[in-house]
């Protein structure tokens, strides 16, 4: 991005941490936010961008209802050539989204991407400022098993793709801790806000 265009947050975090409330309160504090999860599903989606190509690379695995996440997942489930295949569809589609996304907000002193994969795919040397959301482990644990569909079994395939919590703690500029109450994981994010909104653009 230009030197004058906005400042970029990288928000991450692992599965069950709470990013995905923390970029809603990042939302209504007035941040652009793109979503990276939220692109995917929409190019999943009936008549979505990618579901011919998904088709193609996984037939069976889309319908009249789109891309069928179950039976996508379980074809790419423990399968590392399968899952590369879909992240090579993917991951490019995503990239258009997030700098038409950039174009539109090119104004803004600050955007925030949420982007569950930040640090695993290289994203960090792409923002200005990465937070990092985290949780004790019992916590995350609970939250994520309350999920319709999850098992232990789950939950710890996808730690293994995952960077540790405990790592991506020691690599981001800032953390904001969820394993509190709503609202004070809110005032840690305002006043996140305030501080960025004066600090230098981080050199990349």
């Amino acid at each position: 991005m230009p030197a004058d265009g906005p400042r970029i947050i990288g928000l991450t975090g692992s599965i069950a941490m709470g990013k995905s409330a923390v970029a809603a309160m990042f939302d209504d504090a007035g941040i652009p936010v793109f979503d990276a999860d939220a692109a995917v599903r929409a190019m999943q989606a009936p008549g979505g961008a990618l579901l011919n190509a998904i088709e193609r690379a996984f037939p069976g695995s889309t319908g009249p209802e789109g891309v069928d996440r179950r039976a996508l997942g379980e074809l790419v489930f423990a399968d590392a050539d399968a899952l590369a295949r879909l992240e090579a569809i993917m991951h490019p589609a995503v990239a258009e989204k997030r700098q038409a996304f950039l174009r539109a907000h090119a104004r803004e002193p600050l955007v925030l991407f949420d982007i569950p994969l930040l640090f695993e795919k290289g994203g960090n040397t792409q923002v200005d400022h990465v937070v990092v959301v985290s949780a004790p482990e019992d916590i995350q644990r609970e939250r994520v098993l309350q999920r319709p569909g999850m098992t232990a079994e789950k939950f710890s395939h996808i730690l293994s793709l995952q960077m540790p919590d405990a790592e991506k703690r020691a690599r981001a500029d800032y953390i904001i801790d969820t394993g509190t109450a709503l609202d004070a994981t809110r005032r840690q994010v305002e006043a996140l806000i305030t501080k960025l909104q004066t600090l230098p653009r981080k050199k990349r």
